[in-house]
């Protein structure tokens, strides 16, 4: 089964993610911040992470930056979910390594093209 990590600050947030992904089949992990999440990766690499940006501990942007210099941190497809949408900050992320963005708030149908779109689904 295909594996994904839902990090966010928010436990509604990471609820509500776990269940649309668990109805699209994926084993659903969760990490409160980027510190957590990076830990949970060096640990066992997920298939796929949906991931927000404005986190205590560390950022969204400053884990992807360190998960995609980890040997196999290039294998995850990484959906950026948060409520920035400054164009300036979606370019940050895609440059960063993010596969995909998508704004908060989010619903199944947005959330299941995401997913579609970095090859899941």
């Amino acid at each position: 089964m295909k594996s994904c990590l839902v990090v966010d600050d928010s436990s509604v947030v990471r609820k509500v993610a776990r269940r649309f992904l668990e109805d699209m089949d994926f084993v659903v992990e969760e990490a409160e911040d980027g510190k957590e999440a990076y830990d949970k990766c060096t640990a066992k690499m997920p298939d796929s992470i949906l991931l927000d940006w404005n986190m205590p501990i560390m950022s969204g942007l400053e884990f992807l930056k360190l998960l995609r210099a980890y040997e196999g941190g290039d294998k995850p497809r990484v959906v950026f979910c948060t409520t920035e949408n400054d164009v300036g900050h979606i370019a940050m992320a895609l440059k960063a390594g993010a596969n995909e963005y998508m704004m908060k708030p989010f619903d199944r149908e947005i959330l299941e093209s995401k997913f579609q779109e970095v090859g899941f689904g």
